[in-house]
């Protein structure tokens, strides 16, 4: 049974940091490529960051030069510290994964950027 499990959402203030967590069991963590997508309410689900097997990242632009993916396949864990947040990112943070016709995706966790 394939389970992502996210962790470490919460409520920050704006310029705040928060680091968010997924750990992968039931899969070959290491050969997939990993992302995070993000759905705030009314809006669709949008790709925040991935990470490739190899270790390569892209970022959407709007987290460019914030937010940094990063894995750790010993711990079968995918990470996304995010710093000097906004309101705007406010959302679900959903954690994905895939390798090719598998695809896989966590519960989200609530991330809450008010003052």
């Amino acid at each position: 049974q394939v389970q992502l499990v996210e962790s470490g959402g919460g409520l920050v203030q704006p310029g705040g940091s928060l680091r968010l967590s997924c750990a992968a069991s039931g899969i070959i963590f290491s050969i997939y490529t990993m992302a995070w997508y993000r759905q705030a309410p009314g809006k669709q689900r949008e790709l925040v960051a991935t990470i490739t097997n190899g270790g390569n990242t892209n970022y959407a632009d709007s987290v460019k030069g914030r937010f940094t993916i990063s894995r750790d396949n010993a711990k079968n864990t995918v990470y996304l510290q995010m710093y000097t947040l906004k309101p705007e990112d406010t959302a679900v943070y959903y954690c994905n994964g895939y390798y090719r016709l598998n695809n896989y995706w966590g519960q989200g966790t609530q991330v809450t950027v008010s003052s």
